[in-house]
């Protein structure tokens, strides 16, 4: 019998060996940093592909039920796909307590472009008369609001959701009845639809008017480290409105624990509900200073008040040709924090409204506006 033969030992071309090695460095390699929008992307669904580049809270602690549920709904909304509008609109929404003395301004800054916005007026005292045709039929219900209390984000929420009912409202804007435009239409409309930004004013302000007003009835929901203060008058993309809306977990802890004369403090909603509940869910999504000009200079309870005196060039140049947002801290210290106002990475003139005007100042602004609002 002939003996049975053993297979000798591989001596295959060690460039097969070298090979399958290198496939498998590629690959791993593919799936731990693709190319963004590669094929690889789609093919290995790494973290570095745009799947993986969603919003998602990320929690530092266990949450409870209601936090849960909140968070899911939260992500869902702020995931959506870009919805793609052939003509995105801009809300202005007015919050008055009646008529509104500078609607013949406004005209005047939204003559010409009828299919670019949608008005909305908000009148918690009494029915507005309206002297412009631009402002007619444009009331919606309305209820009283009281200064420093809920009633005020109830207003502003029930102005969101009257806007939110036109999918062409893709960006919303909350004035009062003593604001007036700095920018020319054009202006205004560039640079909030195609701003990548909410434009809401926020900041931490550990003082007495900022985290003073902050109550332990919060918890676990809101941490003191996450309350912050800012301006009420927000602007702000739809996906931002939608979550504002979608939000009753936030806003029933600042109904409750939120309010003036309560454990001994001074808190309003309408300073803190909007930069908390932001500052929580998307920080990198707003700008953290709003585009309506404000001064608080005189250190009292109300912005400075203009009156048809103080209506010169001068006056409104100053303001448009601010660059910087400031926020300062309302302990002893004083701490003042100077934040560039970029739109993509250019340095902008921070706002493209102002208030307080006294009615008084409507001839003198309309006799400035052509020349005001034509220059940056």
């Amino acid at each position: 019998m002939s003996e049975s033969r053993q297979r000798p030992p591989f001596k295959g071309p060690r460039w097969i060996i070298t090979l399958v090695v290198l496939v498998t460095v590629v690959v791993i390699t593919a799936f731990i940093y693709p190319p963004r929008n590669s094929v690889a992307c789609y093919m290995f669904s790494g973290p570095g592909c745009p799947l993986y580049q969603q919003f998602l809270f990320v929690p530092t602690r266990e949450l409870t039920d209601t936090e849960a549920a909140a968070h899911v709904v939260m992500n869902e909304i702020m995931n959506l796909p870009q919805s793609k509008i052939f003509n995105p609109k801009i809300a202005f929404m007015f919050l008055t307590p009646g008529t509104l003395p500078f609607e013949p301004l406004w005209e005047m800054f939204l003559r010409g472009h009828e299919n670019k916005y949608s008005i909305y007026v908000h009148a918690s005292k009494k029915s507005p008369v309206h002297t412009s045709s631009y402002f007619a039929g444009r009331d919606i219900h309305s209820h009283k609001v009281a200064w420093g209390q809920i009633s005020m984000v109830d207003a502003e929420r029930r102005l969101l959701a009257h806007a939110l009912v036109d999918p062409d409202n893709q960006h919303f804007v909350l004035l009062s009845d003593s604001c007036v435009p700095l920018f020319d239409f054009n202006y205004v409309y560039n640079h909030l639809i195609f701003a990548n930004l909410s434009f809401i004013d926020c900041f931490e302000d550990p003082g007495p008017h900022g985290n003073g007003r902050y109550s332990q009835h919060m918890l676990p929901e809101v941490e003191k480290k996450d309350f912050r203060k800012g301006s009420q008058w927000f602007s702000m993309k739809r996906r931002h409105a939608i979550v504002v809306m979608a939000d009753s977990l936030y806003y029933t802890k600042f109904k409750l624990y939120c309010r003036p004369n309560m454990e001994g403090r001074n808190c309003y909603a309408d300073e803190h509900y909007f930069p908390t509940l932001f500052n929580m869910i998307d920080p990198d999504g707003i700008a953290n200073w709003s585009v309506t000009h404000v001064d608080w200079s005189e250190g009292k309870w109300h912005p400075k008040l203009y009156n048809a005196r103080d209506i010169t060039p001068h006056l409104i140049r100053k303001i448009k040709s601010i660059q910087r947002a400031y926020h300062v801290t309302s302990d002893l210290k004083k701490v003042t924090t100077v934040k560039p106002c970029l739109w993509k990475g250019e340095q902008r003139p921070c706002y493209l409204f102002a208030r307080k005007f006294n009615p008084e100042t409507l001839d003198r602004l309309m006799y400035l506006f052509p020349n005001y609002t034509s220059s940056v």
